[in-house]
């Protein structure tokens, strides 16, 4: 606060001073002073200096309708930041602004029978209040809105500069979707099982997705951690966990026959699939590999369940099912046999294939070897279905050997039972395994990352909508920069029910080509 402030408020304080202390009275009488005398012109001035800038920036609240107590704590913070910036001498911009886009705000229209927006405005005109009574020495002539054409006109003039040098792309990848709403489901609307509206049981299904490829920048991400010096060393673990760079081995297993299976991007291509890939950190262990396992909705799965009605049944059943990893390593473990068998390329071994509910077809390759003497999931799952369990790594203490009826050993040892391996240490047998496949053909050393390209896509209204067209002659297109933003159509038909409300919007999904002129279709994902 400058001195001209300072005085006005203690002239305030003076006439209003009494025994005890009416925050309403007083706050409310100091803030009308403040607001009589903005400064927030005198600031957007300041701001061209570009000597001793300070930008404070604390993440936008989403407009849910009323602060509470985290938000107080969360932006006291930075304001707190932000004014000893101020008294440092430093210029600063504070701005505030509103995450104004969102299935939260969509969801709340459909049931209150309101238009988004609208629901939207009433929110932040009730936030912005509370936000002026606590005081915040926000930059108010900045305040941005992301629901405001002007604003994400900037999401996708990015969108488009990603997409023209391949950093987003589309695939097809596994949803939530509700049979009863026709709609796709985000995770936190389906409980236990059923869609939040509907009740319906939800099911996964792919369908085509846009993608923004962060794991090209995984090493970059990765590496880079060590240099945030301030940051907490749980945070930075935490971050280095989740990128979950891992060295290991990509292993080939031949299949004892080659099967005709469809393409998941296009049933009606087919191809022959005469090998599974699976990653592994423990190739020290392929001697163990007593049964593989490959994901409900891996390509073979599915190919084989059309002539099996059990096994159809059971991918239904999965498909009902969570897909969260956490979930999935809680889960009772469940499969079937697919009747089929791989041979591992180690040691000659005819391995039976298992389609098992704890791999997710999207996670790698969809298809894991499973060793069940030395990973606990692979033991539950053998326990369960009486596989055998082959120990391959001896424990340390050669005194009390490990007891396989009770749990896996997941430890690193000495390998056993495992040809001209035997006797070796696990980590120099792994270098040894994996240099052998690579001669032989049947395998190469692999970095693996834990991260995956974030799907960016929603099949939803209240959002930026994705600033491309496809057209049947020349194909995906950008929309051109100068014709930007893609306006969100104000006039819609909001029931929850019935697919993506923009793809049933006919003004707004059919378009020209920009590069023809033919007739061609927007993009209906937000």
């Amino acid at each position: 606060m400058d001195s001209k402030h300072q005085n006005s408020a203690s002239d305030t304080v003076g006439e209003l001073e009494t025994h005890t202390y009416d925050p309403n009275t007083l706050e409310s009488a100091i803030q009308a002073q403040w607001s009589s005398q903005p400064t927030n012109e005198q600031e957007q001035v300041q701001l061209t200096d570009q000597s001793n800038k300070f930008y404070c920036l604390a993440m936008f609240p989403y407009p849910s309708g009323l602060l509470h107590v985290g938000h107080v704590r969360n932006y006291t913070i930075g304001d707190v930041i932000a004014r000893s910036a101020k008294l440092a001498g430093k210029t600063v911009l504070q701005p505030i602004g509103w995450d104004s886009f969102g299935l939260p705000a969509e969801n709340a229209a459909i049931k209150h029978g309101v238009h988004p927006l609208a629901w939207t405005e009433k929110n932040i005109a009730i936030m912005r209040k509370q936000f002026k009574r606590l005081g915040f020495d926000y930059n108010w002539a900045h305040e941005l809105r992301t629901c405001d054409p002007e604003y994400y006109r900037w999401e996708q003039w990015l969108f488009l500069q990603m997409f023209e040098r391949g950093l987003v792309y589309q695939r097809k990848a596994e949803v939530n979707w509700d049979p009863v709403d026709q709609t796709v489901l985000a995770n936190e609307q389906v409980v236990d099982g059923r869609g939040w509206r509907s009740g319906a049981v939800v099911e996964r299904r792919a369908i085509t997705q846009w993608f923004m490829k962060i794991t090209d920048y995984a090493d970059e991400l990765l590496d880079d951690l060590d240099q945030l010096e301030h940051w907490p060393e749980g945070v930075r673990t935490m971050q280095r966990n989740w990128i979950g760079r891992s060295t290991g081995a990509q292993i080939r297993f031949k299949l004892d026959a080659p099967i005709t299976v469809a393409a998941a991007d296009n049933e009606s291509d087919t191809y022959e699939l005469s090998e599974l890939e699976v990653f592994t950190t423990r190739a020290d262990t392929l001697f163990g590999a007593t049964f593989i396992a490959i994901a409900p909705n891996h390509a073979l799965t599915l190919t084989l369940a059309k002539k099996d009605p059990e096994l159809l049944d059971f991918v239904a059943q999965m498909n009902r099912g969570k897909t969260a990893e956490a979930d999935l390593a809680n889960l009772p473990k469940a499969g079937r046999s697919l009747g089929i068998h791989i041979i591992n390329p180690i040691n000659g071994a005819r391995v039976p294939v298992w389609t098992v509910n704890y791999v997710l077809a999207n996670y790698g390759t969809g298809v894991v070897m499973c060793v069940p003497a030395h990973d606990q999931r692979d033991w539950e799952f053998a326990q369960q279905y009486q596989l055998p369990i082959q120990p391959v790594i001896a424990n340390e203490d050669l005194n009390s050997p490990h007891d396989y009826n009770q749990a896996a050993y997941c430890q690193s040892g000495t390998l056993i039972n495992s040809g001209q391996y035997s006797g070796v240490d696990s980590e120099l047998a792994r270098e040894q395994i994996t240099q052998a496949l690579q001669s032989a053909g049947q395998g190469h050393e692999q970095v693996q990352y834990r991260l995956r390209d974030w799907s960016v896509s929603r099949q939803r209204y209240w959002g930026a909508p994705i600033p491309i067209i496809y057209c049947p002659a020349c194909g995906v297109q950008g929309v051109p920069a100068a014709d930007l933003p893609v306006e969100l159509p104000t006039e819609i038909e909001l029931s929850g029910r019935g697919g993506s409300p923009l793809a049933n919007h006919a003004s707004f999904k059919n378009t020209t080509c920009p590069k023809c002129g033919g007739a061609a279709q927007r993009e209906t994902d937000t």
